[in-house]
């Protein structure tokens, strides 16, 4: 056991998870847990982190404000797949290193981008408001076997989404900045344009990062790109699709229907919008299975030992 580093848990799920705090502590003798219930941020950040060698982060912005303020500071263990929230260049000019492994809740990710998938092209959303409204129509849906699915997007999640469609029989159309052709060939992909993806496809799911590259990559223009028939998926990260705009095209049934797990404020503010009968909205739960949990605590206390950014 580690009886002179001290750790500090920023993440409030971490901190109240059982069995990440025990083997955390298995570990690490001296650990701080943010056990306020408060997401921490700024000021309060800092004074949470301070005096500690060793930090577990989630969602917080690490930047350079804050890391200035940490000069004792050393590794920052990540838990969870992205790391948008972190300012890789302030941390290297800083010194500091990053624990973090990419796709560990890729199944978890990939499981509800298909269950969304199915349940909007079902309309179990509005079927279920309609019961609970006190009607009672059968709503006539589609089957997601046979229609072409399109994935912008094809790392870890993106390719794990293309396993478990292979029973659909989904034509499958990618795009992705980096190329892979060994597996496009082995499930017999075609990487496409975007804008030829938004045209074709019947459902459209993104999975990439938020960067300065991504954001706001699904603007009125794009998205009046897609058939009026088809449903757009967002399990990825807030920000990268116009929300006004789709707003405009749910209600105006240029769009099907669209299914967010994310959205550019948490939580969303905009009650028109996750109001309509045709947008299914959950509060950010895609690495939100206790297997991924499970997987991502374990990465971020690993991610404690690093030597160098990762």
């Amino acid at each position: 056991m580690n009886i002179t580093d001290k750790v500090a848990v920023c993440s409030r799920s971490f901190s109240r998870h059982p069995i990440l705090r025990a083997e955390l502590l298995a570990r690490y003798a001296n650990v701080t847990f943010n056990e306020s219930g408060r997401q921490l941020e700024g000021a309060d950040l800092i004074a949470f982190l301070q005096g500690h060698d060793k930090a577990i982060t989630a969602l917080e912005r690490i930047d350079d404000t804050i890391l200035a303020a940490l000069p004792e500071l050393k590794v920052i263990g990540k838990y969870g797949v992205g790391v948008d929230m972190i300012d890789l260049e302030a941390m290297r000019r800083h010194g500091k290193r990053l624990g973090w492994t990419s796709g560990v809740n890729r199944r978890s990710a990939a499981e509800l981008t298909l269950a969304f998938a199915i349940v909007m092209l079902r309309h179990v959303v509005a079927g279920n408001r309609e019961i609970l409204a006190g009607g009672w129509r059968q709503l006539m849906g589609g089957l997601l076997t046979g229609r072409t699915v399109g994935i912008i997007g094809c790392g870890h999640i993106g390719k794990d989404l293309v396993c478990l469609l292979q029973p659909f029989q989904c034509p499958i159309l990618v795009n992705d900045i980096r190329d892979y052709p060994d597996f496009y060939a082995e499930f017999n992909l075609q990487p496409v344009s975007k804008k030829e993806l938004l045209e074709c496809a019947d459902v459209v799911t993104l999975h990439v990062p938020l960067d300065d590259s991504t954001r706001n990559m699904l603007t009125a223009e794009r998205l009046a790109l897609m058939k009026p028939t088809a449903i757009l998926i967002n399990a990825a990260r807030g920000g990268l699709v116009d929300e006004a705009a789709l707003k405009s095209a749910l209600i105006e049934q240029r769009l099907a229907a669209a299914a967010f797990d994310v959205f550019a404020q948490e939580p969303p503010q905009d009650r028109e919008l996750l109001e309509l009968p045709n947008f299914l909205a959950t509060p950010h739960i895609g690495g939100s299975a206790e297997e991924a949990i499970l997987a991502m605590g374990r990465a971020a206390i690993d991610g404690l030992e690093v030597n160098g950014i990762t």
